[in-house]
């Protein structure tokens, strides 16, 4: 087999047999590794009854990094597609990702096209772009599926939630990082791969449905709006070199601020400042110095092309 499939698990025991189900039925006999993070739910029934599922089982939850990590690291395969836990896949779904990463060996990874679960004429992820402000965006998320949707594109990073990597890539950049926990570690890991001259694709003929906030439980709540504001300040700090940041820096102000007033509005301004001063602190704490992309001339034209998209992907803003 060319692909393990590698299922990060929370208490999902809600979505997980259907998300098990469409794999089988898209693919008999491809290995998969359900990771539980400390699950208190019974989820453990749901994998320990199908055939061919690998289990790993944590006593706590470790995050999603630290989970695909473990499965990344228990595969065999050339190929490992990072799979949410309450998404189902529909047929040809593996096959078309495979043949995204056999076209072309400079691609790292593909993202499928994911759709509403609940509303399945709807879109809820085709890629994902960074922009100057220093705001991943989700691409057309929440629009309803035109041909445009349909349509292959290069894009900044791989939505983990359904994305097929290559794994010796993955293992020698290091795996996703451990100090995100969740949010942004797959943009960190796809900015990674630009940074050493790879792309990132997406694959709208790999369909799947994504019910989409199983674990944090809403769009915005304090757990997701402090770890994910965290690990903006240290996405940053993490992948873009000193001058790089001066350079960017009015545009970053500027997203900080938009953002500060946003989420002031929703009733978590404090809970967002607070997670500012959080990836402020893991960026200069000594793994997060550790592991910071150090810079190299022989990268410049990468960081060239990066640095133009960031500035071009603000005018995505606008398709919004």
């Amino acid at each position: 087999m060319k692909t393990t499939v590698i299922i990060p698990n929370y208490n999902g025991i809600k979505y997980l047999r259907n998300c098990l189900m469409s794999l089988r039925e898209d693919s008999a006999d491809t290995p998969i590794i359900v990771v539980d993070n400390g699950s208190s739910d019974g989820s453990e029934k749901v994998y320990s009854g199908f055939d061919g599922v690998t289990q790993i089982r944590n006593t706590e939850n470790l995050g999603f990094s630290a989970a695909v990590n473990q499965g990344i690291l228990a595969a065999k395969t050339e190929y490992v597609i990072l799979l949410n836990n309450d998404i189902e896949v529909k047929t040809g779904f593996i096959h078309a990702l495979e043949t995204a990463l056999d076209k072309d060996p400079r691609v790292f990874s593909a993202q499928a096209q994911m759709r509403s679960l609940h509303e399945p004429e709807r879109l809820d992820g085709a890629g994902d772009y960074y922009c100057a402000l220093g705001w991943p965006l989700a691409a057309a998320k929440g629009r309803n599926i035109s041909c445009r949707a349909n349509r292959g594109k290069w894009i900044f990073s791989s939505c983990a939630g359904a994305a097929i990597y290559r794994r010796e890539q993955l293992i020698s950049f290091g795996l996703f990082d451990e100090l995100h926990f969740a949010y942004f570690e797959d943009v960190d890991v796809g900015y990674r791969a630009r940074i050493l001259g790879y792309r990132n694709r997406y694959v709208p003929e790999a369909v799947v449905l994504h019910a989409g906030s199983a674990f944090s439980g809403s769009r915005h709540n304090a757990f997701k709006v402090n770890l994910s504001s965290a690990n903006s300040i240290y996405l940053i700090a993490k992948n873009m070199p000193f001058l790089q940041i001066l350079l960017n820096l009015p545009f970053l102000v500027l997203g900080y601020l938009v953002k500060i007033l946003y989420f002031t509005r929703k009733g978590l301004g404090g809970v967002y400042l607070r997670g500012l001063c959080k990836g402020f602190a893991k960026a200069f704490s000594k793994r997060g110095r550790e592991r910071k992309v150090r810079f190299s001339f022989k990268n410049l034209g990468n960081y060239c092309k990066i640095q133009l998209e960031l500035w071009g992907n603000l005018f995505r803003l606008l398709e919004r």
